[in-house]
């Protein structure tokens, strides 16, 4: 079990998976909730499960055959995956409140003689 990319989109696919993680939702229902597209939370869904932080399971099909609408995916984040998903996420979140290091710092333009201009 590795550490999945904290990507920006990994981050909205966990926040809606830790907004009641005992449930189970579809691939579909993740995609609103993260505002993303499915070519986008399939594959963050499947490096998640990888990982062990998030496990699916299959629509029973009476369920769907009955509605009349395809199968159904559905995702869970796990009781682990839910603790490092949440230490991750603070861990994002604490890095970016850090200032920039003095190197980085956007710095005003000089006056004078010595200023740049191209």
């Amino acid at each position: 079990m590795g550490m999945p990319r904290m990507t920006l989109q990994t981050q909205l696919v966990l926040r809606a998976l830790l907004e009641d993680p005992g449930r189970q939702r579809y691939g579909l229902e993740l995609c609103e909730l993260a505002g993303l597209p499915s070519g986008t939370i399939y594959p963050i869904l499947a490096r998640l499960e990888q990982a062990g932080w998030v496990e699916s399971t299959w629509e029973d099909p009476a369920v769907y055959e009955k509605s009349g609408r395809p199968r159904r995916r559905f995702y869970r984040i796990t009781h682990e995956g839910a603790e490092q998903a949440r230490e991750a996420l603070a861990r994002t979140y604490r890095s970016r409140r850090q200032p920039l290091p003095g190197w980085v710092a956007v710095r005003p333009a000089a006056e004078g003689p010595d200023r740049f201009e191209g």
